[in-house]
C-alpha cells in the first residue's frame, strides 16, 4: 500500500467554510503510513481550531487472520479505500477501540467507522459520557448488540494484546478513562491521550497543507504567509507551546486596534487566512519553552502539560500505578500514541524513568506556561465542576 496525502473534495455550496473554526473544515487529507512492518499501520489526520492543528491518529494492528483499529479517525473514502487494501491482504476489520471516554475527537469518528465495517465489535472504555446531556450509546449512533465495554465485558484478543487501564477517574462532568494495549508481537503499546513524544519537526502529515504553520510563523498579522523550511520550523513550534498549554507565558494578546490595524493586508484578504486577523504577539523565550519539551531535538515520552494540569493535577498516584504496570511489560519496544510521534523508542526503563521524574518535580505546577492552565482548573474547582481536593504536591 502506498502512503501519501490525498484531499477529500470540499462542499462547495458553503463559501463560507474556511469561517467556521474546526480546521480542517471542509477537506479532510490522511497520512498512511506502515509503522512497523506487516504488523502496524498509522493513518493520521490534522485537527484544530483556528488552525492550532495538530495531528490525530487512528493504528491499525494486524492480528491473526483479523486487523483491529484503535482511536478511529474519520472514515473518508480514501480511509475506507487503504482499509479495504489491508483487509484484502491481512484479513477482515473485527474490531474498533474507543479507548477513551472523554476524548470527543476520538469519540466522534467512532459510529460512523462502525458502520462502515458492520461485522466489527465495537470495544468502548468504561463510563462513557456526553455533555450537556448524558445520552446512551445508542443515541449517540454506536450499534445496538455489538458494542462491548473493555474489561467490564472482556476484552479483544487478550491472547495477543496485554490491556491497562488508566482510571475512571472522576473528572465531576464526567470521568477520564483510558486503555492502553501491548501489541506483543510487535512490542507496540498503544496510547491515546496518556503519553505523547514530540518531534522537533514538523510532521509529514502539513506537507498537504502548511497552512497552519505559515499562520502561526508570523509575527504581524499583516505579515504574509511566506513558505520556507523555516518558516514550517517555526509554525510547528508555536503550536506545539499552543496546543500543550493553551496559553504559555511567552505569548501575549494585543489589543483589538493593533489587530484590526493589521488586518486586511494585501495578500491576506481572504477568508482561508482569516482575512490577517492574528491576535497572537511571541516575546523572546518562546524558543526555550519549546526545548523544554523537546529537549535534545529528540522526541521524549512525557504526559502532556495539559493533561497533567487539567486532568491529572490530583490523580497523580492513579498516573503513576498506570506506568508502573506498563513498565512491567518486558516486551515493550515502541510507543504508538494517537497524537504527535510515532513509532518512538519506548522500553520498560523509559517509563521507570518517567515515574522517577514524576516524582521528584513539582506536578501539576502554576507558574510560568502553566498559569493558565491552573486558572483553568481553579475556576472549575470554585464552579464545583471538578472535584475539590487539593492538587498532589511535588
Amino acid at each position: 500500500m502506498s502512503s501519501g496525502l490525498s484531499a477529500e473534495p470540499r462542499d462547495q455550496r458553503w463559501p463560507w467554510w474556511p469561517l467556521l473554526p474546526l480546521y480542517p473544515y471542509g477537506r479532510r487529507r490522511t497520512l498512511i503510513r506502515e509503522l512497523i512492518p506487516g504488523q502496524l499501520w498509522s493513518f493520521e489526520q490534522l485537527q484544530g481550531v483556528f488552525y492550532v492543528a495538530v495531528p490525530i491518529r487512528m493504528t491499525v494492528v494486524r492480528l491473526r487472520h483479523v486487523l483491529m483499529l484503535y482511536a478511529p479517525v474519520a472514515p473518508t473514502a480514501e480511509v475506507l479505500a487503504a482499509l479495504r487494501d489491508l483487509e484484502l491482504r491481512h484479513g477482515p476489520v473485527r474490531s474498533i477501540v474507543l479507548p477513551t471516554s472523554s476524548g470527543l475527537e476520538h469519540k466522534l469518528p467512532v459510529p460512523a467507522m462502525a458502520r462502515a465495517f458492520p461485522k466489527a465489535e465495537v470495544w468502548v472504555s468504561p463510563q462513557q459520557w456526553s455533555f450537556p446531556l448524558p445520552l446512551p450509546l445508542a443515541w449517540l449512533g454506536f450499534p445496538v448488540g455489538r458494542t462491548r465495554v473493555l474489561f467490564e465485558q472482556g476484552l479483544p484478543h487478550p491472547e495477543e494484546l496485554h490491556w491497562h487501564p488508566l482510571g475512571p477517574l472522576d473528572l465531576g462532568l464526567g470521568s477520564f478513562m483510558e486503555a492502553a494495549c501491548l501489541h506483543r508481537a510487535s512490542g507496540s503499546l498503544l496510547v491515546c491521550d496518556g503519553l505523547v513524544a514530540i518531534g522537533n519537526e514538523p510532521p509529514e502529515i502539513f506537507d498537504g497543507d502548511p497552512r497552519p504553520l505559515l499562520f502561526h510563523a508570523r509575527e504581524r498579522g499583516d505579515q504574509p504567509l511566506q513558505d520556507s523550511a523555516a518558516a514550517r520550523l517555526r509554525g510547528w513550534r508555536r503550536l506545539v507551546l499552543f496546543a500543550s498549554y493553551l496559553r504559555p507565558e511567552r505569548l501575549q494578546v494585543p489589543g483589538l486596534g493593533e489587530v484590526f490595524a493589521q488586518a486586511m493586508a494585501p495578500g491576506l484578504r481572504r477568508a482561508d487566512a482569516y482575512f490577517g486577523l492574528y491576535p497572537f504577539r511571541w516575546s523572546e523565550g518562546w524558543e526555550a519553552e519549546f526545548r523544554s519539551l523537546v529537549p535534545d531535538g529528540q522526541p521524549v515520552v512525557q504526559v502532556a502539560p495539559v493533561l497533567e494540569r487539567l486532568v491529572l493535577p490530583r490523580r497523580r498516584k492513579a498516573l503513576l500505578a498506570w506506568l508502573q504496570a506498563l513498565a512491567q511489560e518486558a516486551e515493550l519496544r515502541w510507543l504508538v500514541p494517537a497524537h504527535y510521534d510515532a513509532p518512538v523508542p519506548c522500553r520498560a526503563e523509559d517509563l521507570a524513568a518517567l515515574c522517577d521524574g514524576i516524582r521528584s518535580r513539582n506536578w501539576a505546577p502554576d507558574g510560568g506556561s502553566w498559569q493558565y492552565l491552573a486558572g483553568i482548573d481553579t475556576a472549575l474547582v470554585k464552579l464545583g465542576v471538578v472535584p475539590s481536593e487539593p492538587a498532589e504536591a511535588g
